[in-house]
């Protein structure tokens, strides 16, 4: 019998602490609940004022190295900012554009990385246009991208396109002569009414559809190892989504032990209830478990082409953290009785946000699907 020896290496680093400590405190401070409920309405579903200190404080280009401006930290110097955004459900591109960069870094040319990475280290948003359809696990590739007059012309519509309404940059995943690649569209180049805004379960996010239909574009404009550099990018899209995630299961766990230790039932705290205390110690336990694998696959992710060790960590933790919200987010409105069900309680927030992270970059199943065959094939 051949026994597989796993690789167990998780660090925090001084760099990785530093950031933590700054990010808790701009998060609790720039996004309390208030001001997340104030921005549910709102066109982009963040501040730019926001937005635009994140990028003066440099973490626009924590995952870029030195030579595109950026601080080269890696991917792994993201993890601690994104999981505080994710416990005060503080909502800028800045997921979507580090993902979008990661793509440029590892498939771009060399003019492709100089053109575009110290843009989006200066806050030009950039955005994945992948899905066709609802399936993150669907093989079929429906944009296509066809020769014409000297150039390629796209054709075809992507769905879920996360921060697409303000995006300067669109990578479009789209099929050549039968293969995947991903292709740079400048967001100027998209005809009048391309982008049509989706109405989301998760009320602090945003989305769109974005038709990418008669664009042109040169022979420059495709990623020259986009095929490669596409399996990194939705394993680091699903390590992102895992660690926002984690942070909001951080947040809801909070809201429901406040809530168990203030309200009473029959003259007791209704946290003293035998049938309470169980269920929310396993939130604990749970979350604490899919912050383990994010800084177990943050440990081992580079800004090489990611290896089996660095997948089963990225799958791992996506398919524990989304699950551990999910229980998390059903768990705070239960236990918060009829007004869990309600506008007005915050659980509502946690659930609704455990339901949109659960299908980016696939759910748990679609990841447990695709865990098995590396760990026993």
């Amino acid at each position: 019998m051949i026994k597989r020896t796993a690789n167990l290496e998780i660090s925090f680093s001084d760099e990785q602490a530093m950031i933590l400590d700054s990010a808790k405190d701009f998060c609790r401070d720039k996004s309390d609940i208030t001001t997340v409920r104030s921005l549910l309405k709102s066109e982009t579903g963040y501040k730019n004022d926001v937005w635009a200190e994140m990028i003066a404080l440099g973490w626009t280009g924590l995952a870029l190295p030195e030579q595109y401006g950026g601080s080269g930290m890696g991917v792994g110097a993201t993890i601690p900012l994104v999981e505080s955004m994710g416990r005060h459900l503080l909502c800028t591109p800045f997921i979507t554009s580090t993902i979008a960069s990661q793509a440029i870094l590892r498939g771009g040319t060399e003019d492709q990385k100089s053109r575009w990475l110290p843009s989006i280290v200066e806050g030009a948003i950039a955005a994945m246009a992948m899905l066709d359809n609802e399936d993150w696990g669907a093989t079929q590739i429906r944009c296509t991208l066809t020769p014409k007059d000297g150039g390629f012309v796209l054709e075809g519509k992507k769905l879920q396109v996360n921060d697409a309404a303000k995006a300067d940059l669109f990578l479009v995943l789209a099929s050549s002569n039968g293969a995947p690649t991903l292709v740079l569209v400048e967001a100027t180049a998209l005809p009048q009414g391309a982008i049509s805004n989706n109405t989301l379960v998760d009320e602090t996010k945003r989305a769109s559809n974005v038709d990418f239909s008669g664009v042109t574009v040169k022979a420059d404009a495709i990623l020259a190892k986009g095929f490669e550099a596409l399996h990194d990018v939705r394993l680091i899209g699903a390590l992102l989504t895992a660690t926002e995630a984690t942070g909001t299961a951080a947040a809801a766990l909070d809201t429901l032990v406040g809530y168990l230790t203030t309200r009473k039932q029959f003259g007791r705290l209704i946290g003293s209830y035998q049938a309470l205390k169980h269920p929310t110690v396993d939130i604990l336990l749970q979350m604490d478990s899919a912050r383990t694998l994010i800084y177990h696959a943050a440990t081992l992710i580079n800004d090489a082409s990611l290896n089996k060790d660095t997948e089963i960590a990225c799958r791992m933790a996506k398919a524990q953290a989304t699950d551990a919200l999910l229980f998390a987010g059903d768990r705070s409105v239960q236990f918060h009785g009829g007004m869990g069900f309600t506008y007005d309680c915050d659980a509502m927030l946690y659930i609704r946000r455990a339901q949109w992270a659960q299908h980016q970059y696939g759910d748990a199943q679609h990841h447990r699907k695709l865990l098995a065959p590396l760990l026993l094939d």
